[in-house]
């Protein structure tokens, strides 16, 4: 079983990753790597030397080709697979509104898509739709309007 928990804030330090919930155009953006046949959201691994909003533009970059953004802080969210506390990761999920895109795609993503609402075949079902979940209950709360 994986659960996943969201926190205000944590220590910088145990960010492991970024993860970013986009819209363009009113829509949602989802990657489809080359390998899976599954989408998700853009986001990957913190490197040496980057602080998280580094990390979150350039994977927002480098699995959409997003050159036009604005991006922002949703919360920290960690993961806990199978009961196992001493093995919990961080990572810190941001918003995108992004206005414009490069024609080609870096890397491992063959394609992304802009879709309504969620989509159907998640490459990590149990962790990315409580993400969108999490973000869209809030974006309510503030009255924003998605759609």
């Amino acid at each position: 079983m994986t659960e996943v928990r969201f926190y205000e804030k944590v220590e910088d330090a145990l960010l492991k990753f970024a993860v970013i919930l986009a819209r363009s155009e009113g829509k949602w953006v989802f990657c489809k790597h080359r390998e899976r046949e599954t989408y998700e959201i853009p986001g990957g691994h913190r490197e040496a030397g980057e602080d998280i909003l580094q990390t979150a533009k350039r994977e927002l970059y480098e699995e959409t080709g997003a050159t036009d953004f604005d991006i922002e802080p949703v919360c920290v969210y960690s993961v806990v697979r199978d009961g196992n506390e001493a093995e919990e990761s961080f990572g810190m999920l941001y918003f995108a509104e992004i206005r414009e895109f490069e024609r080609k795609l870096h890397c491992e993503i063959e394609k992304i898509i802009l879709t309504d609402g969620a989509v159907e075949h998640w490459t990590y079902p149990e962790i990315q739709p409580k993400l969108m979940e999490k973000y869209v209950k809030g974006a309510e709360g503030r009255g924003r309007i998605l759609g």
